[in-house]
């Protein structure tokens, strides 16, 4: 059966998703640090940002072909106007140090972004740590609740490995290990 506009007017909007409070809070948070990051940003890697924005456009693309497809089909002699750079010269010359600027401006905005990513990579680093290092400690406390009640945890074999505390030093110095032996041709794989 064909659902009518008045049907469809009677349904319910769709609801927004109830975060919890934490939730809700945290999103504001990263929401006023965006802000307040934005209003920090200099003038310079605005106008960067801006010009990076907009090379990164069809608009840019569009006017590319406008201006370059006029300037060909001129110098070319399609078109009944005077030839201005028959060989093109100024044509080479205007577009390399057009792309010498434009490269620059998106690799400033490339490094600003690079520092956001490293920043917030850095957060990410921070929080599995803490979240590591109180897991931990949660399960050395559960086991000595256990312990304190007889309750025997003898299926958990590994339960002594997982109250170890995690270095992070540790574990990235067995990362570089496992990455200069995977990169050197000498090495054998899994020790064959």
């Amino acid at each position: 059966m064909p659902t009518t506009s008045s049907q469809s007017s009677m349904r319910p909007p769709p609801q927004e998703p109830q975060l919890t409070p934490v939730v809700g809070r945290n999103i504001q948070s990263l929401l006023e640090r965006q802000r307040r990051q934005e209003k920090e940003r200099t003038f310079q890697d605005k106008i960067a940002d801006a010009i990076t924005k907009f090379t990164g456009s069809l608009m840019f693309v569009y006017l590319h072909l406008l201006i370059f497809g006029s300037w060909i089909a001129i110098n070319t002699g399609w078109l009944p106007l005077p030839k201005f750079d028959p060989s093109f010269v100024i044509l080479a010359m205007a577009a390399s140090v057009e792309a010498i600027f434009l490269s620059t401006f998106v690799l400033i905005t490339q490094n600003r972004m690079t520092a956001l990513a490293d920043a917030r990579a850095n957060l990410n680093l921070q929080i599995s740590l803490l979240a590591e290092y109180e897991a931990t400690k949660i399960l050395k406390v559960v086991t000595q609740i256990a312990e304190h009640d007889g309750l025997e945890l003898q299926e958990l074999s590994e339960l002594s490995e997982l109250a170890q505390e995690v270095r992070p030093e540790t574990i990235m110095d067995a990362l570089e290990a496992v990455e200069k032996q995977s990169n050197d041709p000498s090495s054998t794989v899994n020790g064959q």
